[in-house]
This record gives structure tokens, sequence and C-alpha cells, in this order.
């Protein structure tokens, strides 16, 4: 399948990229990006074309991957589903429920594919704990912590991530060098909610059941420091879960842990083995099987609009008021329209590092921030 990629940044040049062009079903057919010099960098690097223009690339591809912010990648990937092209989306879908939705009905309206890469969802281990923990039932609760020091000072380092923490890392919790996501607008203005909350949601809801994000007390949220949100929910498969989310956490805090408890006990998520390339070809080989088979897979457009429902009800009850800035990072929110995409608004100032989330499956040790940058 020839696939195109919108944007060059550091989770585009760290996943996707190689994934694409090393997967012996896809023909990695070109680049567009915010910015013309690095489109035409990332696309000299793999001998590829780079496009002027988002529709340039619709126009030669039967699919595009998105490494972008969710604001920017949510009315793109929309436009690229109405050309009638597969969609290869990162997470979150995108940060209002109206985008997420229209993304979705494109999806649905041109009965074009769909996959969002949840980074543990494509992980061999953590997936298939995951299934079998959805399959054997019988849940009381969870408990879920997603921690890391993305624009916390440095300090030591953190315990590895036990969850398995793919993708571009970025958390700052090795105590290594920063990580090029520190940099990224969208995620100091929307912070831990937004970037490492789909990665919880996107194995708590397939095991516990959805939340019924429409009633007040399914999902309730309070702050905690710097960024730090803490969520409870109430599942429908009767469970409740207790998250905890930050990109503030001391280094030696950082780290991913998610634990069910119930009828079998108390089962720990397990380390993830997959690196960031490793799980996001899986994620090309579910959307070359759902475009085959016309069967839709399970992290499809829809689950984006799940779980950007759920996060929009979360952010509701915590009143936040969107372009104040993510408490404790303090970017405001500003509008952008970035080469190529007359009316698009960018989270930040400009052209940065992109979506992603503090991405947390692979045992790498990273407490993953993983998404794509602009």
């Amino acid at each position: 399948m020839r696939i195109g990629l919108l944007g060059t940044g550091p989770w585009a040049r760290q996943a996707h990229a190689p994934a694409l062009a090393a997967h012996p079903d896809v023909e990695f057919t070109g680049v567009w990006g915010r910015r013309p010099e690095a489109a035409a960098g990332l696309a000299a690097e793999y001998g590829v074309r780079s496009y002027c223009s988002p529709e340039d690339l619709f126009a030669d591809v039967a699919a595009v991957a998105v490494a972008l912010p969710p604001d920017v990648q949510a009315p793109l990937a929309t436009r690229a589903a109405e050309a009638g092209r597969h969609l290869l989306l990162d997470k979150p879908v995108a940060t209002t429920v109206e985008d997420a939705r229209r993304v979705a009905a494109a999806a649905e309206l041109t009965g074009i594919a769909s996959v969002v890469f949840f980074t543990a969802r494509f992980d061999p281990g953590t997936a298939d704990w995951a299934a079998e923990q959805a399959a054997a039932g019988g849940w009381f609760t969870a408990d879920a912590r997603w921690l890391a020091s993305l624009f916390a000072e440095a300090g030591p380092a953190g315990p590895a991530a036990p969850a398995g923490s793919s993708g571009p890392a970025g958390s700052g919790g090795s105590g290594a060098a920063p990580s090029p996501f520190a940099d990224s607008p969208w995620r100091r203005e929307r912070g831990a909610l937004w970037d490492v909350g789909p990665h919880a949601l996107s194995l708590l809801l397939p095991v516990l059941g959805d939340v019924d994000e429409t009633d007040p007390a399914a999902v309730r949220a309070a702050r905690g420091p710097g960024d730090t949100v803490h969520l409870i929910l109430r599942h429908s498969g009767g469970a409740g879960s207790t998250v905890t989310l930050s990109l503030t956490a001391p280094p030696a805090a950082s780290g991913v842990a998610l634990e069910l408890r119930g009828e079998r006990g108390a089962v720990p998520l397990p380390g993830g083995a997959a690196g960031p390339q490793q799980c996001y070809a899986r994620a090309v080989d579910a959307l070359l099987t759902a475009a085959r088979t016309g069967v839709a897979h399970a992290c499809d457009a829809p689950f984006g609009l799940r779980v950007t429902e759920i996060l929009a009800a979360a952010e509701r009850d915590l009143g936040t008021v969107r372009g104040t800035g993510a408490p404790g990072t303090g970017a405001p929110e500003a509008t952008a329209s970035g080469p190529g995409v007359p009316g698009v608004t960018a989270p930040g100032p400009g052209p940065g590092p992109g979506p992603g989330a503090a991405e947390a499956v692979t045992g790498s040790g990273t407490t993953g921030a993983s998404g794509p940058g602009a």
C-alpha cells in the first residue's frame, strides 16, 4: 500500500518514517510538513518525495500516516478521509469532541479504514495482557499511574517503566538528556490529561468496559501538583478505576504502572518488550488488514472519539478553560496557520514537536512521551 506521512518532528523521525520505510507491504511514498525545509530533509533521508501541500500527497497515496499535534491532525485527517484515504492516526485524535467527531464521521461516510496508534495496544506483551484480562472478567477495580518528568527539573533517574514505555520518551525520567518533546507547545498547554491520559484509557476501556461521559458521577477529576490530574472512573462492566497522570513528576518518581484487582486477586500490567518502531509496524499491519477485509480495528477512529469524549468530560469536571495554559506549565494557546494549512488552529506559537503522548509501552526505561512532531 502507498502511504504518505504528514509531519516531520521527533516522533515522525523516531517511529513513523523508519517503520513505514522498513515495512515489506508498504511503499513509503513521501512527506508533507508545516516546515517545507524539514519535510525536504526527512524525505531526502528516505529517498522519497517532499510534497508542497497535503492534497498533493493525498493524490498520490492510498493511506495517510499522521505525526502532528492533535489540533492540526484532526482537520487534516478529516480532509484525507473525505478524499478516500485510509488513516493511521496518533493519539489523541483531537483535543475537542467536535474535531474528533468530524474525523470519525468522515471515516464512516467514506468507508475508509482507520487505526489510532495507542502504543500499548500494539506492543505484543501489553496488548496480549489486555486481551487476556478482558476475556477473564471479574474485575472490581483498577489503579493506573502514568507519571512522566517531561517538564520537571533534572534529578536522579527514576525506575524503569514496568509497563513498557515505548515511544519518544522525552519524559526525562531517566535523568538523561532533555527530551525533544519538552518543547511541545500543545503538551505544555494541554498537559498530562491529554498526552498520557489516552494511554491509560486505551488499556482500561477494553478491560473494564466503557465510561458514560454524560453521567457526571462516572467521570470525576481533581488537580494535583504541577499538571497532575487524578481521575475516578466508573465503567460499564461495574468496576471502578483510579488514574493519576502527570508530565511534571520528579524524575525519581516517574514510571508507568497499572494494577487490576478482582476475583483472581491482583494482576499487574507487565513490561512491554517492543520499541516504538516495532509497535508502529504492528499498527501498520492493523491498518492494512482493516483496509483489506473491511473489518474495523478495535483502535479505530470511533474508539479515538470515545477517548476524546471521556477526556473532555474530565476537563469539564476540572473546570479547565481552554487557552489558559496547563496548570504548572503555563503555555497559552495560540492560533497559527502553518504553511499549506490555511485556517488550521495549532496549539502553540508555531511549528514544533507535535502530538504524542507520554507513551508508555515498552519497558525501555522511559516513562514516555510519545507522539508526533510537527
